[in-house]
């Protein structure tokens, strides 16, 4: 095979493979490039010769060629070059990509979570990057605590934060890489002033996210201080 008849043959293939039906010397002309200097009767002739190699097969007596098996296999080691539509391929492949990061962060915020509420008996929570989302889990460990077991309303109270105020609370106040302690503090959490909070912040793929730990004032400080330290590392890990 001569190098024109190797340029024809890539391009009736790349036609082949965009239309699905024959492809005749029309085609081919009409397509332009290398080949538009090309004569009709030269490119049926260069055709017919890569019929008889078996590269290509014609359907019917009046239609054009489709690439053979073997037509393919020289194609695909030897002559194939990036699709025109290599663009769009990366593209559509960029968004569904951060589609699966997105994904696997929440599953690791949301892993996390559970994690961290099985070292502590208070309500651990995190939230997602990018997302109005906040899982949290533990909530039926802390409301074993005497402080929500003697006091009903506070025991719902603590659950309305956590169902309806908590993502926009997180928002309003400081969190960075220090942990953060809020103590019973009624500009913070007004509705139970009894609870405290402590929340960091991680990052994953340079995104921020917020972790923390929801629990009566009387919680044990050192002990939940370090186990969200130990999970926020894990959550960080590559």
């Amino acid at each position: 095979m001569n190098s024109r008849q190797a340029k024809l043959l890539a391009a009736i293939i790349d036609q082949f493979i965009e239309t699905a039906t024959p492809i005749g010397s029309k085609h081919l002309l009409e397509a332009g490039g290398e080949l538009f200097c090309l004569s009709g009767a030269t490119i049926r002739n260069e055709m017919r010769v890569l019929g008889d190699e078996g590269y290509l097969e014609q359907p019917h007596i009046s239609a054009g060629r489709v690439p053979t098996a073997k037509g393919y296999r020289v194609y695909v080691k030897e002559f194939m070059e990036p699709s025109v539509h290599e663009r769009r391929v990366r593209q559509k492949f960029a968004t569904l990509k951060e589609q699966y990061f997105q994904r696997k962060d929440q599953e690791r915020a949301y892993e996390a979570v559970a994690l961290l509420s099985q070292m502590i008996p208070n309500v651990a929570f995190a939230t997602v990057p990018h997302k109005p989302r906040v899982y949290y889990l533990g909530l039926a460990n802390a409301l074993r605590q005497p402080e929500f077991a003697l006091n009903p309303r506070l025991a719902t109270t603590v659950v309305e934060v956590l169902e309806e105020r908590l993502s926009n609370l997180l928002e309003h106040i400081e969190v960075d890489e220090q942990v953060r302690y809020y103590i019973g503090d009624e500009h913070v959490l007004p509705q139970i002033q009894s609870c405290s909070l402590i929340v960091q912040e991680y990052r994953v793929r340079g995104n921020g996210g917020v972790i923390g730990i929801l629990g009566p004032m009387r919680m044990d400080y050192g002990y939940n201080t370090v186990a969200l330290e130990l999970v926020r590392e894990l959550l960080q890990a590559n």
